[in-house]
């Protein structure tokens, strides 16, 4: 009897991913043979890691941190999405050889135009931040074509870092870079791609940026709102949490092993009461 085909998510830490339920529930739905599991890497050991992942006959890999930049380093070939990135979240193996891809940002922009029924195009969009979550989501974003795509961030040398990378990519997207103090709404769009929920802070923005039809978008989620969701909801602004986010660049990750798209509202639901319930 022939083994299923073997993917894992690599990390350390890696025990709390939610990727194998995620990806266990697209495998039943598609009908695909395979099986997905956790794999911790030591914070030296990456390369090696994959190197045996490979020879032991896995399909695939996706990558959490704190080993994004080094899958990055490690790929023989890689999408548009993932050189914009700078960044790898999910490998498929073929040949002996590392195809890279990065999934997040389009996982981002299916969950706010598909799931949230908000169309990118026109309209007013705004980062809050420049790191690598930011990074990775420009491509995407600028690819929607957008009004206007401003990266706001604390210092603005960083914002004007990432603007230049947003420029080599996308010549055409109408781009600017921002402090946070200096920033002039309404938007209608604010993603907050700073780690702010994670330590239970909300970026210092301005007043105005958001008026009664914009969607205010963090990429943190929890089974409680986050800090921004609350700020913006209490603005009059609209809301969503990153978790279709993670169900969506998921999915995305599946398509690129599979070549099948998985459907992601049941999932979607389905982790959304898990989380409520603890």
């Amino acid at each position: 009897m022939q083994q299923p085909d073997a993917y894992v998510v690599i990390g350390n830490p890696v025990g709390h991913s939610k990727s194998p339920y995620i990806h266990a529930a697209f495998a039943a739905q598609t009908s695909q043979q395979l099986q997905y599991g956790t794999l911790e890497a030591p914070l030296d050991e990456f390369a090696a890691t994959v190197r045996k992942l490979m020879d032991s006959g896995a399909r695939g890999a996706n990558v959490t941190v704190p080993f994004k930049l080094e899958a990055f380093a490690l790929a023989d070939s890689m999408t548009a999405r993932a050189r914009a990135a700078g960044a790898v979240n999910t490998l498929l193996f073929q040949d002996g050889r590392i195809l890279a891809d990065n999934t997040d940002g389009i996982g981002l922009v299916t969950d706010i135009v598909q799931n949230a029924a908000c169309s990118l195009r026109g309209k007013r969009v705004l980062m809050l931040g420049a790191g690598g979550a930011a990074r990775g989501a420009l491509l995407p974003l600028a690819e929607q074509a957008p009004a206007a795509l401003v990266i706001a961030n604390r210092t603005l040398a960083r914002a004007q870092d990432l603007l230049a990378v947003l420029r080599s990519d996308a010549p055409d997207c109408v781009a600017a870079a921002s402090t946070f103090a200096d920033l002039q709404g309404p938007f209608d769009v604010i993603i907050n791609a700073t780690s702010a929920s994670l330590h239970g802070e909300l970026p210092p923005l301005p007043a105005g940026l958001m008026h009664a039809e914009t969607l205010a978008y963090d990429m943190m989620y929890g089974a409680q709102e986050t800090p921004f969701c609350r700020y913006a909801r209490e603005q009059g602004a609209q809301t969503r949490d990153g978790l279709g986010m993670l169900v969506e660049q998921a999915a995305e990750a599946f398509y690129l092993w599979r070549q099948v798209r998985p459907q992601t509202t049941a999932v979607l639901a389905e982790l959304r009461t898990m989380l409520q319930k603890g």
